[in-house]
């Protein structure tokens, strides 16, 4: 396999294991804020690596912030759902790469508690650490039934973490004859052996995350490990509930997805806003040498930012709070909430973006230098901006089409 994984795989040893099950939110929300200045001094050598370097995997491994969302019967956090968004927040204020690839991984293991308990067993067994990277692009992979499962073919793109990775969480639509429309859709989880990754990961921003393609071709996948995305829209239908009963996995897996990826961009977005202070507060203009902090103008923006952050903060808090008080009372969220919930992360980004912008706007030209962090943050949240998650005029035309009486038709939701 191409960019096959370093690290250690397989079996891990009963003595090597780690339990993480005793740790609470305040103590995850410890750890992430401890390791933020590590992962800001390696963010340049992230960036230029194109992909999770692998002391930040061994750092992430060792505080357990892999696995905040991981069952506790595994040896996981099982944290609620509000985690997803503040533990890769807090991060991303060191490196928004790194916080994007632990809000793939660990929401990667909140998805693998919805697989049948086999399917969970036979992953973490082996090495409760194992990674697991995705590729939810339903339209790039199609499958047929066979005896046993389904076979499998397709590229599918941007599959964050995945030299980092053991296995693949790839999303397949089947159809029962070619050209067909398809009849099921399926997430089917790929042991690395059994997929090619290729090097496509040369990006303007997000370059540390390794978003690289990955293809398969006639790949059979057992039934096991095929999870059936219409039986996870919510509540305890899916086939992992006898194992996993509790609240956070009767969330909605399609509805959800984008809020594990959307906090990267608040990170960014707070860590420009840290930057542009420590700045401006010692700049002097090099033509006139007033005091740039002075200037209302400034003042203004960094007001505008601040408020533009926290908004975007709150909205996607809220919709993850949301959703886990409705699983805790036991409900499934109706089609308007899931589609309300994810316009609210796609707005949330878009805010978060308008601040870095907004502080960029004054910046001046030190921004420019490629050894200023702010360009970086920039580019990392136009390049988070433009995932087809957080493009608003997609997402708010479909709540706005259910809103106005209309027939929104993506089954998975």
């Amino acid at each position: 396999m191409a960019g096959a994984s370093e690290h250690l795989v397989g079996t891990l040893p009963q003595a090597m294991r780690r339990d993480f099950a005793g740790v609470s939110y305040a103590e995850a929300m410890r750890r992430a804020r401890e390791i933020v200045p590590i992962l800001r001094e390696r963010a340049v050598r992230s960036e230029n690596a194109r992909m999770l370097i692998r002391e930040n995997e061994q750092l992430l491994h060792e505080t357990g912030l892999f696995r905040f969302h991981q069952p506790k019967a595994f040896g996981g956090m099982g944290l609620d759902f509000v985690a997803i968004v503040d533990i890769p927040a807090e991060l991303a204020r060191g490196c928004a790469s790194t916080a994007w690839s632990v809000g793939n991984v660990a929401c990667h293991h909140w998805i693998l508690g919805y697989y049948l308990p086999e399917t969970q067993r036979e992953v973490w067994d082996a090495n409760p650490d194992a990674l697991i990277a995705a590729s939810i692009a339903l339209a790039a992979g199609g499958g047929r039934e066979t005896e046993g499962g389904f076979i499998i073919n397709g590229r599918w793109p941007f599959s964050s973490a995945v030299d980092n990775a053991d296995w693949n969480m790839l999303a397949v639509s089947i159809s029962d004859e070619d050209g067909k429309p398809p009849i099921d859709w399926r997430l089917c989880l790929v042991p690395k052996s059994d997929y090619e990754i290729i090097d496509t990961w040369y990006a303007m921003g997000m370059a540390g995350t390794g978003s690289k393609d990955v293809a398969a071709t006639d790949l059979f996948v057992p039934e096991h490990r095929a999870l059936p995305l219409l039986r996870c829209r919510g509540g305890a239908e899916h086939p992992g509930a006898a194992l996993n009963a509790g609240a956070l996995f009767r969330i909605p897996v399609v509805a959800a997805s984008s809020h594990p990826l959307a906090p990267a961009a608040l990170g960014a977005a707070e860590a420009a806003y840290e930057q542009f202070l420590a700045s401006m507060a010692k700049r002097a203009g090099t033509y006139t040498g007033a005091r740039v902090a002075d200037f209302q103008a400034v003042q203004i923006k960094v007001a505008r930012a601040r408020c533009l952050i926290d908004a975007a903060r709150e909205l996607l808090r809220q919709s993850a709070i949301g959703f886990q008080a409705i699983a805790e009372r036991n409900e499934v969220p109706d089609l308007e909430t899931k589609l309300r919930f994810r316009a609210h992360s796609a707005f949330a980004v878009s805010q978060a973006r308008e601040a870095v912008e907004t502080l960029w706007s004054c910046y001046g030209a030190q921004g420019l230098y490629v050894s200023d962090p702010l360009q970086r943050h920039l580019r990392d949240i136009l390049a988070i901006s433009q995932h087809f998650s957080f493009n608003f005029d997609i997402a708010g035309a479909a709540y706005g089409l259910n809103a106005l009486g209309g027939r929104y038709g993506n089954p998975t939701m």
